[in-house]
């Protein structure tokens, strides 16, 4: 926000308008709409009368009317807004009814289905003759049910036959596998465990060849009448299915052979078939398997060119299929644009637009091409002397192997081999900057939920010039700002891991991910040290430069729930913590391996590099904030909620910052942005804020305002009250694509 004249009066404005609108909400009625017999179901709870340990929360999802969802503490503001409804049915009460939430009516007859459903389902776990009774509490038009379950009788097992055909090679196959049978004595009888055994003990048929073996050849008898308290498991395979008469059964169940394999792909598709032929493990003559049909669907499904993989097989005799695999083009090539921007309350405006080409098919053999051109631009309208102006090209290639091994080596999940190379130039008042990367390395998942990339090569050349006589002074006095700030040379390697449980990533899904990173850089290098010439500070030098040492690691866990209509609300947390070491040949990281706080991603009452490290104040060599630190910790909550059409909003908090870790023992150094258990509290910086965004599904645009809580750069004003919040150096803006986490 830019700072303006008249601010008191509009701080005013805000206050009053925000207070205004929470006191009109909260007072609101949520049942004004209602007709007259008519309540608005506010709450449903179930309880079990007779199990303590029953989960009865998970008996919820089998209630068929749910009430309208709640934000904080039980309140729904969206549903006060609908009973803003003035009872004429146009104009303004299509416009609350459009942006409000409408109160859900209860429905006795709903009540009983409900009470059908949870009995239903306990019986399919095993609780056989529950009972579930409802009771209906009003007040005020609204409707509270709870659901009062006593839980059924169990009947464990007491044993179990198993009956096999007489004929065939089956029943040899079957006994093989009868020792991992997850069905035992004493295990209570249900269905859920017998669907859970049939389905598992089926795919293990087919994948030893019996191609039309199904869970539906399983048949179940329970006798209770030795002992009515147990049940004798009595389980027989039949070489004809539960929808079919045992007449039909003339034949075995047979073993099965692949016979004809063909791959069939649009024709105006470019690929060597030479690659689908070694990726495909369905080979005329084998076993039918389930194994190399799946195993051949990932291999084709990652190559990322094919919209869609099916395999379709065909009895073509008694024992025989010809399996046809038929692809689906999907788009080629493309492009792709990312955009971020901010302002602060002190007027400095920064952008970074981003520009990316791929080719997924670059050499006719599912390679991936990738050219990005970025920027990132900061500066002030009304002073030409602070700009910085930050250019980028990159390019990647991956290709679907790993480099030098063959295909057979893996099974489904083959990993990619990268080789990646950039360009990045920067212009700062303070310096010229450029940097040239290279590196040469694998990526891979496992079942798409655990993700790896593996960079055994790993290079940085970086060339800095026209230095500001002054920021150059500061530097030949600060040993670490001397040695962060230099012509250097990273020779190294590193590795990324990251794991979710939403593979889909489906944003409105409860989810969580971690991503950890680690790079290491100097330690080969160090080991030729004494044949290498020196600088004047004793840095061994490659190509006339100093080569970093250092080590880096970075720890990123967010978690999220979702709940509401459409999984419309949801509760993000974010927990981030990194730290860098220099040793051996360097004194400090090289300046583009610091950590920084602050931006559209970060703490968002800051631009980016406008906080830290620790308590320090801004340091006035740069122009434009460039604040980093050797470690970072940062926590970020936020609050997602649908409000109309494709809009949505969110409140959120976030707190941290940077620190140094070594301390400079030079005489007078200023050490207060280094981490130590006496600073580190009055060290977190912390913002609040609100948001607004467009869900477009494939693309989601957000605009943020953060509000600083605490800024451990003003010392002992560090706590800045409500009025400070609308001031010069109190808030900023950020214009972001997709979530900051």
């Amino acid at each position: 926000m830019i700072y303006l004249k008249g601010m008191k009066l509009q701080r005013f404005l805000h206050i009053f308008l925000l207070a205004s609108a929470a006191v009109l909400l909260s007072s609101c009625s949520t049942t004004k709409v209602l007709q007259d017999g008519e309540y608005r179901l506010a709450k449903n709870k179930v309880t079990i009368v007779n199990d303590k340990n029953f989960n009865a929360s998970s008996l919820e999802n089998y209630i068929q009317q749910k009430p309208n969802s709640y934000f904080i503490f039980g309140w729904n503001p969206f549903l006060n807004i609908y009973n803003w409804s003035n009872g004429k049915g146009k104009g303004w009460d299509k416009f609350v009814q459009k942006i409000g939430t409408a109160p859900v009516v209860y429905d006795p007859d709903k009540v009983d289905d409900s009470i059908e459903s949870i009995n239903r389902h306990l019986e399919y776990l095993g609780y056989y003759n529950s009972h579930t009774e409802s009771k209906i509490s009003v007040k005020k038009k609204k409707v509270k049910v709870t659901y009062e379950v006593t839980l059924g009788e169990r009947k464990p097992i007491s044993g179990i036959e198993i009956v096999l055909p007489k004929r065939g090679e089956f029943p040899e196959a079957f006994s093989s596998d009868m020792k991992n049978i997850s069905v035992k004595p004493g295990d209570y009888l249900s269905e859920a465990l017998l669907e859970k055994e049939t389905a598992r003990s089926a795919a293990v048929m087919r994948n030893m060849g019996f191609y039309d073996f199904s869970k539906n050849n399983y048949f179940f008898e329970a006798d209770t009448l030795q002992d009515p308290s147990k049940a004798y498991l009595k389980l027989t395979i039949n070489e004809y299915t539960r929808n079919e008469n045992a007449d039909v059964a003339s034949e075995p169940i047979r073993r099965f052979y692949f016979n004809e394999v063909k791959i069939a792909y649009p024709k105006n598709l470019k690929f060597r078939e030479k690659v689908l032929k070694e990726l495909n493990t369905i080979m005329p003559g084998d076993v039918y398997s389930e194994d190399a049909v799946n195993m051949t669907y990932e291999r084709l499904s990652n190559l990322r060119i094919f919209n869609s993989v099916n395999i379709g097989m065909t009895k073509v005799d008694s024992n025989l299929v010809d399996c046809r695999i038929d692809l689906s083009q999907s788009k080629i090539q493309g492009f792709k644009v990312n955009l971020e921007a901010s302002i602060n309350s002190s007027g400095l405006f920064g952008i970074s637009p981003q520009l990316s080409y791929y080719h997924k098919n670059i050499f006719r053999g599912g390679e991936l091409l990738n050219l990005s051109f970025m920027g990132n631009f900061q500066f002030k309208f009304n002073d030409k002397n602070i700009r910085s102006n930050e250019f980028g090209v990159s390019a990647s290639l991956s290709f679907p192997k790993f480099f030098p091994l063959p295909y057979r080596f893996f099974n489904a999940q083959i990993p990619r081999t990268d080789v990646n190379l950039s360009y990045n130039y920067q212009s700062r008042p303070e310096y010229t900057r450029n940097l040239i990367s290279a590196s040469f390395g694998y990526n891979g998942s496992v079942k798409s939920r655990f993700f790896y990339q593996a960079y055994p090569l790993q290079m940085n050349i970086v060339k800095l010039f026209n230095l500001d006589p002054e920021f150059y002074q500061k530097l030949s006095g600060d040993p670490f700002l001397r040695n962060a700030y230099q012509n250097h040379f990273d020779l190294g390697c590193g590795t990324t891991f990251y794991y979710t449980d939403n593979p889909d990533n489906n944003t409105r899904k409860s989810s969580f991910y971690t991503r950890f990173q680690f790079d290491i850089a100097g330690n080969l290098l160090r080991a030729f040290h004494k044949f290498m010439d020196k600088d004047e500070f004793g840095a061994g030098m490659i190509w006339d430069t100093p080569f970093s040492q250092f080590v880096r690691g970075e720890l990123t866990l967010v978690k999220s729930w979702s709940w509401g209509k459409n999984n419309g609300q949801s509760l993000a947390v974010r927990l981030l913590g990194g730290a860098g070491y220099a040793y051996g040949n360097s004194k400090a990281l090289p300046f583009e391996k610091h950590f920084y706080s602050g931006g559209a991603n970060s703490l968002r009452g800051w631009q980016s590099r406008t906080v830290g490290p620790g308590l320090s104040a801004m340091d006035n060599s740069f122009r434009i904030p460039n604040q980093t630190g050797d470690m970072k910790l940062e926590a970020n909550i936020e609050y997602r909620f649908d409000l109309f059409w494709k809009i949505g909003g969110e409140i959120f908090v976030d707190a941290g910052n940077v620190w140094n870790i070594k301390y400079d023992k030079t005489e007078g150094a200023d050490n207060s942005g280094v981490i130590s258990a006496k600073n580190f509290a009055k060290g977190i910086a912390a913002d609040w804020g609100v948001g607004i965004h467009l869900d477009l599904g494939f693309l989601l645009l957000r605009v943020d305002w953060g509000f600083r809580l605490h800024d451990p750069a003003r010392g002992d004003n560090a706590w800045l009250r409500p009025r400070e919040w609308f001031s010069r150096n109190g808030n900023a803006v950020h214009f972001g694509v997709g979530y900051p986490f």
